[in-house]
């Protein structure tokens, strides 16, 4: 608008110019060798005006004849740039499209007729990295660093050649090179980062890192994440030698970044060291409330050194609670629980993992407190089958590497703060069964079955005289049966009328009955008393159990007719052999031979030392050895047994009061 307005104001001009001569009176006269010529002042404009442009139209044409050869020239040389141009776009839309020999003869091309174009260089060396020449493509990049304004080009192609080839310190030399001659390349800045954090040179990587921030490379926020990792990384290297420059770095490193998580456990261990528990309680309750972890857990169990499992599993409690419903904290209740005994917080605390977020380390947890509680080893091998197709827990992951410690640097990579705490992919997905509350329970254990009746004895046979060798003989070398069965408990209550003694009572499923602190050091507490505990002889003792009874069974039968009770007991081989002609129609007190035990058991007495036991009885009454000998097993081993068993007692001799 405004070159409009220009151009018309000039027009204006001129023609008011114009206007102005034509209304000016005279002529002009000019007269030359006695020629004179006389015109309006208008014409003589217009005449002057027409004579300036030939003249103008003259020296150009002149000028254009005597320039002609750098015209033609200059013509000719544009030409031939266009050319090369037209040709280095070509082979850059050949390279682009991976045909190897179509951009190198474009290429060739564009460097024969651009012979100081450095894009031409360039696509030639890509073209020979494209087609595998290395060693050419090395060639081409080094002698672009005789150039200042293509080294940096050479020193990023031979860069990439040095990482193609794996050679990282050829890599690494160049990269530090490119940052001293251009500090503004970012490749250059992140490749020497990268280098200096893989070799673990921490205290260079935080020069580098300050480089980058300064030549605005990186953002602030990134700054301060590197930064917290590296000086992490310094702080764990720092701890075992100079543990107060490690804490100092830790907790600037905490500072920096209150989500990292090892700069939190680092700061917290190192502040126990000093004894600042209250300093770590606090590092680590302000990273639990952005991001729970169980390393945060375990570090804030053992924040006091010397505690016990119950104020850990305190401590625990406290430190979820600030932070509640998460996968971490019920994980790290459920151990600390483990830990000191509280079987039915971890079992609480793992039904609402498992129902929620199942993991293994969850099913395993569950394994861990069947067989700790009650020893139940058919459950756990169940909660373990399940914890091989449970999800897996999670991990620290980077670029395909699980780890199960945090790492600052890729191994892959060498990128920095690459681990992340997530779950690792699983290749085999599959759904998980459904589990139901009542696996989470406690399991009952069935009440002990009553002992039982003897079976009625055969009926007896006539026993050899005591002093009949061959029967003494044939009476060690019988066969012994031992059967066990079980007996009603209302056989057991009848039997007790028939000889009119009392019947103790006897908590036979207290004595059966497993519990939960058998096996571990508290069943120091629920063992009997000292004082409780029966005097016994090796003979009672040996005859106390089912066991013990098969082991004594080989001493008895060589001991044949001696019959040691009935010497206890005072009778002679005559009492012993009316005894046992009596059989089970006389039950009562008056015999104390081989029949004796049976008849105290259907009497409802328990004392394992009153009377004959059932082998001695086998060994010394041939008629009866093929019958079933009974062990009915019905009184607890602290029964004090039945008054006329008294002056038995004192010939018995005293016998420890230890027994497991």
């Amino acid at each position: 608008m405004i070159r409009v307005f220009v151009f018309f104001f000039l027009l204006f001009l001129l023609a008011a110019g114009f206007a102005w001569l034509a209304d000016v009176p005279g002529t002009i006269s000019i007269s030359w060798n006695g020629y004179v010529w006389e015109q309006p002042p208008v014409v003589v404009a217009l005449v002057a005006g027409v004579a300036l442009i030939a003249f103008l139209l003259v020296v150009w044409v002149i000028r254009t004849i005597l320039q002609s050869p750098a015209i033609a020239g200059r013509f000719f040389r544009r030409r031939r740039k266009d050319k090369g141009y037209t040709a280095l776009s070509h082979g850059l839309i050949a390279l682009g499209t991976g045909n190897a020999k179509l951009a190198r003869r474009y290429g060739l091309d564009a460097d024969k007729l651009l012979p100081e174009e450095p894009a031409a260089k360039l696509l030639l060396a890509q073209t020979a990295q494209l087609a595998g020449k290395d060693d050419e493509a090395r060639q081409r990049f080094e002698a672009m660093l005789d150039e200042p304004e293509t080294k940096a080009l050479g020193l990023h192609g031979l860069f990439v050649e040095a990482e193609r080839q794996g050679e990282p310190v050829a890599a690494r030399h160049y990269a530090e090179e490119a940052a001293r001659t251009s500090p503004g390349l970012e490749w250059a800045g992140k490749a020497v980062l990268g280098y200096q954090a893989v070799a673990h040179h921490w205290d260079e990587a935080l020069k580098t890192l300050e480089s980058n921030y300064a030549a605005k490379l990186v953002d602030k926020k990134s700054y301060r994440r590197q930064r917290a990792v590296i000086l992490t990384a310094l702080a764990q290297k720092l701890e075992g030698g100079e543990p107060e420059r490690a804490f100092s770095l830790a907790k600037e490193a905490h500072g920096l970044a209150l989500d990292l998580v090892p700069a939190a456990v680092l700061t917290s261990r190192l502040a126990t060291r000093r004894g600042d528990i209250r300093k770590a309680a606090k590092v680590l309750e302000a990273t639990w409330r952005l991001s729970p972890h169980p390393e945060l857990a375990e570090t804030y169990a053992h924040v006091r050194t010397g505690d016990s499992a119950v104020d850990r599993l305190k401590r625990v409690k406290s430190l979820s609670a600030q932070r509640t419903n998460t996968p971490e904290g019920a994980l790290a209740i459920a151990r600390a629980a483990i830990e000191a005994r509280e079987f039915e917080d971890a079992r609480a605390q793992l039904k609402k993992l498992l129902q929620s977020e199942p993991t293994r380390s969850a099913f395993l947890l569950m394994a861990e407190v069947e067989e700790a509680e009650h020893g139940d080893r058919g459950r756990m091998r169940d909660w373990l089958a399940r914890a091989l197709k449970a999800p897996q827990d999670k991990a620290w992951v980077a670029d395909g590497i699980v780890s199960a410690e945090w790492q600052p640097v890729s191994p892959v990579t060498g990128k920095l703060d690459a681990f992340q705490w997530t779950a690792p992919g699983s290749a085999i997905e599959e759904e998980g069964d459904l589990i139901e509350d009542s696996l989470f329970e406690a399991p009952v254990l069935p009440a002990a079955v009553p002992a039982a009746d003897p079976a009625p004895a055969q009926s007896p046979e006539p026993v050899p005289a005591a002093g009949d060798a061959t029967a003494d003989v044939a009476v060690a070398d019988a066969p012994k049966t031992v059967e066990l069965k079980a007996e009603p408990a209302a056989d057991a209550a009848a039997a007790a009328p028939e000889t009119g003694e009392p019947s103790p009572v006897t908590p036979a499923a207290d004595a059966t009955a497993k519990h939960g602190f058998e096996g571990t050091t508290d069943d120091v507490r629920y063992s009997p008393s000292l004082s409780n505990l029966p005097d016994a002889s090796p003979k009672a003792e040996a005859g106390s159990s089912p066991e013990a009874k098969e082991t004594a069974k080989p001493a008895e039968a060589e001991a044949g007719s001696k019959s040691e009770p009935s010497a206890k007991s005072g009778e002679d081989a005559d009492t012993v052999k009316a005894d046992a002609d009596k059989g089970d129609d006389d039950k009562s007190d008056a015999g104390k031979g081989g029949d004796e035990k049976d008849a105290a058991a259907e009497a409802g007495s328990s004392k394992p030392e009153g009377g004959k036991k059932a082998e001695d009885t086998a060994a010394e009454t041939p008629e009866e050895s093929n019958g079933p000998i009974q062990f009915p097993l019905k009184r607890m081993p602290d029964d004090p047994g039945t008054d006329e068993d008294d002056k038995d007692k004192a010939d018995k001799a005293a016998r420890p009061r230890f027994f497991n």
